[in-house]
């Protein structure tokens, strides 16, 4: 998995790219929301677009970056999910969790 970080205006877009399994990735996701937090952003969109595979590692650092987020009053937007990664959602009953958009477009205007 690789991501790229971008700032719009108060949002942070997270851009994932590959395929996310977990592993070391977990931390590094969860670091960077941490310090997010910290420099007190904490409206964050995780944009899924260039996603090509995710296994249920993949699913917990999203519950763990989400999570970490309402707690600390943050709010974060899943965008571009593909077709399996939405069906992989709902097979797992967690489309009720994730606020999703079709696009980073829609998504920035859900905050």
């Amino acid at each position: 998995m690789k991501n790229q970080v971008i700032e719009k205006d108060d949002i942070i877009i997270i851009e994932l790219s590959g395929k996310i399994m977990g592993g070391p990735e977990a931390g590094e996701i969860n670091e960077q929301i941490n310090n997010f937090l910290d420099q007190k952003k904490s409206k964050i969109i995780i944009d899924l677009e260039k996603v090509d595979w995710m296994n249920s590692s993949g699913l917990g650092i999203l519950i763990g970056a989400i999570t970490t987020l309402k707690n600390n009053g943050g709010k974060m937007v899943l965008a571009n999910a593909s077709d399996r990664i939405t069906k992989l959602l709902n097979i797992t009953k967690l489309t009720g969790i994730f606020e999703m958009a079709e696009s980073v477009e829609t998504a920035v205007s859900l905050f």
